[in-house]
């Protein structure tokens, strides 16, 4: 197998990861009590499930997506029919494919639960129609990455770029600069791991070397390794368009916790207890990067702890789908949760032809 298609295998595995966290997300989802958990799915999820009646996805069926995976679909659709990232195509999606299926209500369209950027855009753009641009509200969730991690596969060697259409797109629904940033930062993490790098303490001094070369869009004010400014020192030319580089380095203090034998987390779900089970974006990267730094070779056991963790499990096993696909690839992907998602040979495709603009420059 060539360097491109390794490339290939790791790109479509970053994608068909997170489509898998959303569907295993479907049955489980936003359980805070784990006794209640524990009580309607057992000590140990392992697969797709149903939901169980009156709770989020209740018309969903096992193997679904969510309204998540609908949106991550169409963006992916977007990137493979442009062959970039064309925001004015992205929203054409927004306005005819998604926001006539809506009613601003968070029990409603594909999936049967919107999310609060998405109900908020929908009242913004359907009710005051008010432009793209003015759609952007103050969520602080992870909904943004969930649908730009497709962004950051497309342009995975081409870091300036993934950090421009990842903002772009991130600030049509979340305009808060510090879950911007983050969501930036995932997407350059990812981006990395589809190039081969591993999720290891090493990973956050590589995206500093981008930062310092201009192609990240973080201000930094430290000398290499995070040594302090000189007297004298002028304030660096690189001023990014982000306050810090901090959300660069979460993955490698999460990946140096992995790596200490003083610090057991053990079992790994209960990384949702150390870093918060909520849905805001700071509890759920920390864990997200954990999972996929421990299980990093380990599709199956990385997705099944973010999703037996509880709470916001779902947008936690997307984001930790999405790493550790990336980095096993979707040859490391046990072919069960392909066959078991719905659609998952289309989407299997759908990712492919993404791949296939992945290029090393």
């Amino acid at each position: 197998m060539s360097t491109n298609h390794h490339i290939q295998d790791r790109a479509v595995g970053a994608v068909m990861g997170a489509f898998i966290g959303d569907a295993l997300g479907v049955g489980p989802h936003w359980y805070y009590n784990l006794n209640e958990l524990h009580r309607d799915y057992g000590d140990w999820i392992s697969d797709y499930t149903d939901p169980k009646p009156n709770r989020y996805h209740a018309a969903c069926k096992a193997g679904q997506l969510s309204q998540a995976g609908f949106i991550l679909a169409l963006t992916l659709r977007s990137l493979v029919e442009c062959g970039e990232y064309d925001q004015d195509d992205f929203c054409r999606r927004l306005d005819e494919d998604l926001f006539p299926l809506l009613d601003g209500t968070p029990v409603s369209g594909p999936g049967g639960y919107t999310s609060q950027s998405i109900r908020e855009a929908w009242r913004r753009r359907v009710q005051q129609q008010l432009p793209w641009g003015q759609t952007g509200s103050h969520a602080d969730t992870t909904e943004a990455i969930e649908r730009t991690l497709a962004i950051a596969v497309r342009y995975a060697f081409q870091p300036t770029q993934l950090a421009a259409a990842i903002t772009s797109n991130t600030m049509l629904t979340q305009i808060d600069h510090t879950v911007v940033s983050m969501t930036v930062a995932y997407g350059a993490v990812l981006a990395l791991l589809v190039q081969g790098h591993p999720l290891d303490i090493e990973l956050s001094g590589k995206l500093m070397g981008l930062v310092k070369d201009d192609k990240l869009p973080f201000h930094a004010v430290t000398l290499d390794d995070l040594q302090p400014p000189r007297p004298g020192d002028p304030d660096p030319p690189r001023a990014g368009r982000f306050a810090s580089p901090d959300a660069l380095l979460t993955p490698s203090y999460m990946a140096a916790a992995v790596a200490d034998p003083a610090i057991p987390i053990e079992p790994a779900w209960k990384v949702s207890l150390v870093y918060g089970m909520p849905c805001a974006i700071y509890h759920q990267l920390p864990a997200a990067y954990y999972l996929a730094a421990r299980f990093h070779n380990d599709f199956e056991s990385a997705v099944l702890h973010a999703i037996n963790g509880g709470g916001q499990n779902q947008a936690r096993a997307i984001l930790t789908g999405a790493l550790t696909g990336a980095q096993t690839g979707l040859s490391g992907i046990p072919q069960r949760f392909i066959d078991g998602l719905e659609g998952g040979a289309d989407l299997v495709k759908l990712a492919g032809e993404l791949a296939s603009k992945v290029k090393e420059l």
